[in-house]
């Protein structure tokens, strides 16, 4: 269950080219179009100390260690929550976070085979416990989203090799698999305006169903 602080905290995963980003900044026109008040956020570099955390991360030509990624990820979480997400949501806001604790799940423990209890821990604590309400998983076979970026990628995740996006893709699986209550599966392999529509259809659902203010 998430920290009861009010508002409705929604996320969005999946592995890389399953278009989740395009897809909230549409979603986003239509909320605001129905006077949906709401936040968007990123995980990492939603804050003016995460961007240039993000560049690191995503950008740097130096090699980095997997726990020194790992930790510069919950460093930027705990500063985006601290600043930006909780006080939201306290405020009764919806949020939405462009990526979250299940990357880390993801990424860095199925795919880097890091310890999920060591990423489990350090998400409870860089994010205060905070679990989203929902999270919208945008599931694509890795060679198919692969194929859909740049071919020289471009940043540092996007240019792995396609075992280590295949052990991510599971991971999120397996992650959603765990918790049905909260996650719900878009098959992203489809066209844009299909993909958007049951976007769009979740999101409205579950904000009606929660009796939030933005849709009473």
């Amino acid at each position: 269950m998430a920290e009861q602080v009010g508002g409705f905290f929604i996320t969005l995963e999946g592995p890389e080219g399953a278009g989740k980003t395009t897809q909230l900044k549409l979603l986003s026109q239509y909320l605001e179009q129905q006077n949906i008040a709401h936040i968007i956020t990123r995980d990492p570099g939603g804050t003016a100390l995460g961007k240039p955390i993000r560049r690191i991360v995503l950008h740097s030509e130096t090699a980095i260690n997997p726990i020194t990624e790992l930790l510069l990820y919950e460093a930027d979480r705990a500063q985006n929550v601290a600043e930006i997400i909780k006080p939201a949501l306290t405020k009764g806001k919806v949020v939405f976070c462009d990526r979250y604790i299940d990357s880390t799940l993801a990424y860095q423990g199925y795919g880097r085979n890091i310890e999920l209890k060591l990423i489990a821990l350090l998400n409870g604590i860089a994010s205060q416990n905070l679990r989203p309400d929902l999270t919208i998983l945008f599931d694509i076979e890795s060679t198919l989203g692969l194929a859909r970026l740049h071919p020289s990628g471009h940043d540092r995740l996007e240019r792995e090799a396609l075992s280590f996006h295949q052990k991510v893709r599971h991971g999120y699986l397996e992650l959603a698999a765990q918790e049905p209550q909260r996650f719900r599966i878009i098959d992203a392999s489809r066209p844009m305006s299909t993909v958007q529509d049951e976007f769009r259809r979740l999101v409205m659902e579950e904000l009606a169903k929660r009796k939030h203010p933005a849709t009473i």
